[in-house]
């Protein structure tokens, strides 16, 4: 079935196929884009000369992978978002504890230092990366972490 679409461009714009960009997120066709179009095409299809029932069901088929594929994303979303919940809550249990954590020391030579502090919160930054506040002020990376419940040398019991 051919669609004929025209289109009147408003002054200083142009036309649909004189090559006018769509912006990313507009560029983007949803569920419900996709099923107006079907919409569309059932609307305005020839009486005498109807959609075959075969194109039917696979544009039906696009549309039931289009929204499996929707609720697919959320619900990763979902797990995603769960993890860094929980990720956030498994280092919150650093606070109070002493962690022996590397820094870099000379980058040319990859020398890493270990120092050890006790963590005294955490949190989140603003690239979704968790970060512990030691007692000295520092906030480092919980991937610097080297060691965690650092073990008294020649404790007697």
């Amino acid at each position: 079935m051919d669609v004929n679409m025209q289109t009147t461009a408003a002054p200083g714009e142009r036309g649909m196929n004189e090559g006018q960009v769509a912006e990313p997120e507009d560029a983007m066709l949803g569920k419900d884009d996709f099923l107006t179009i079907l919409i569309a095409q059932l609307q305005n299809q020839d009486p005498l000369d109807p959609m075959d029932d075969r194109e039917f069901i696979a544009q039906m088929a696009q549309f039931s992978s289009l929204e499996q594929m929707t609720n697919m994303n959320e619900a990763m979303q979902r797990f995603v978002d769960r993890q860094e919940g929980s990720a956030l809550v498994q280092q919150s249990e650093l606070i109070g504890t002493t962690v022996k954590w590397a820094s870099l020391v000379d980058e040319d030579h990859g020398d890493i230092q270990y120092a050890e502090n006790e963590v005294t919160s955490v949190r989140r930054s603003e690239q979704g990366d968790i970060e512990l506040l030691l007692d000295e002020g520092r906030w480092i990376d919980s991937r610097q972490v080297a060691q965690i419940g650092l073990e008294h040398e020649n404790e007697e019991t």
